[in-house]
């Protein structure tokens, strides 16, 4: 695109891209503009890298130059509510479908934001009207769940977001919904070039013989929580937390609500500042419990699931994954909620009680995500 330089000038927004996201941006569009424009391309670049800013900045090019319209797919409600102000941001008018939208003005709009299973809804409900949709935007297109979407969207562009182009579902693999993937900047070159922090790693060498793989291929919840709830293994994710994490902010990881429930107690008893949370609590209660981990330094918030993909609180300065995972993507997406940098925050722990770090490596480590996309 010959007009990059004087685009990028007039952008009416605060955000400052840096050299690597132009060169994302225009990477993209080469591929726009010369492939078919029913193409699919994935795009992949590291949680922490900006791919909401990179996919916005997209977005606005796009509008300005093409009389189409544009449907964001997000997969959570916060990442919808996010998604939707980020473009704001960038100056691109938005609507977002949710289950209370009310789209009679839908016509006044040329970018619309949606939760996949409400678009879902909406469409087979014939509410929504997409014969104008020119580009689609997937975001964490590595879920399974948008891929009932596709078939609504056979003559426009699709272009899908993601830290691990790697699908959950071996059955399901991402070379099947995607042409292409384009890989942005690893994370090491991130870290080298502080886009990102740098991990400092606490491995524990865990007995985990008595774990048993599921169906799906990772462990199942059960011997997890058999494990991860026994009485050792509390006191042991206890003491590397006063060895390692003390006073700072901690975001712990578990396979298990009862785990979760357990570490909850297990710390509340010894004094400290706790807040559990999965995804059976209310929107409202968990809005109230992710403000307190934002404004507590020292708080520490024991998780399950719900928090691996589209949570951004730059001020996280430990991981604990008290968890094991035969999951290549989600030890990079737990793992990837502490790698944002702030002004005072350049590094950050990682607590592995999983063996994690021994079944995948170190993470940042180099990964051949062309190699895993085409043979995954």
């Amino acid at each position: 695109m010959s007009e990059l330089g004087i685009e990028f000038q007039d952008k009416k927004s605060d955000k400052e891209l840096y050299s690597y996201q132009h060169g994302a941006i225009e990477e993209i569009f080469e591929k726009f503009d010369t492939e078919r424009d029913d193409y699919h391309l994935l795009y992949q670049l590291p949680t922490g890298g900006g791919k909401t800013v990179i996919f916005s900045e997209f977005v606005r090019q796009y509008l300005k130059h093409h009389n189409k319209k544009v449907l964001i797919m997000t997969h959570r409600i916060e990442l919808c509510r996010q998604t939707s102000e980020m473009l704001s941001e960038f100056g691109v008018v938005n609507k977002v479908i949710n289950s209370t939208a009310n789209l009679d003005d839908q016509e006044k709009y040329s970018c619309f934001v949606a939760m996949v299973e409400t678009l879902n809804n909406r469409l087979n409900d014939d509410k929504l009207d997409i014969s104008d949709i020119g580009l689609v935007i997937i975001d964490e297109a590595h879920y399974n769940s948008f891929g009932k979407l596709f078939k609504f969207f056979e003559s426009s562009f699709i272009l899908g977001v993601t830290a691990t182009p790697l699908s959950s579902n071996k059955n399901l693999p991402m070379n099947d919904k995607y042409n292409e993937l384009i890989t942005g900047e690893t994370i090491q070159h991130l870290i080298e070039n502080e886009f990102l922090a740098q991990p400092e790693v606490f491995k524990y060498d865990m007995g985990l013989t008595s774990l048993e793989v599921g169906a799906h291929g990772d462990y199942t919840i059960k011997s997890s929580e058999d494990l991860y709830t026994s009485n050792s293994m509390l006191e042991k994710l206890l003491q590397a937390y006063r060895k390692h994490s003390e006073g700072k902010k901690t975001l712990i990881f578990n396979n298990g609500i009862n785990t979760s429930i357990q570490v909850y107690y297990t710390f509340k008893a010894a004094g400290l500042p706790v807040a559990h949370l999965d995804n059976t609590v209310s929107k409202k209660k968990r809005k109230e419990i992710l403000e307190w981990f934002h404004e507590t330094p020292d708080a520490i918030l024991t998780s399950v699931s719900i928090l691996t993909t589209g949570f951004d609180e730059p001020t996280i300065d430990t991981i604990i994954l008290n968890r094991a995972t035969k999951s290549l993507t989600l030890y990079y997406q737990m793992i990837g909620r502490g790698s944002r940098i702030l002004n005072n925050k350049s590094t950050f722990s990682i607590i592995d009680l999983g063996n994690n770090t021994y079944r995948f490596g170190p993470w940042g480590s180099d990964l051949d995500w062309q190699s895993i996309f085409r043979y995954p």
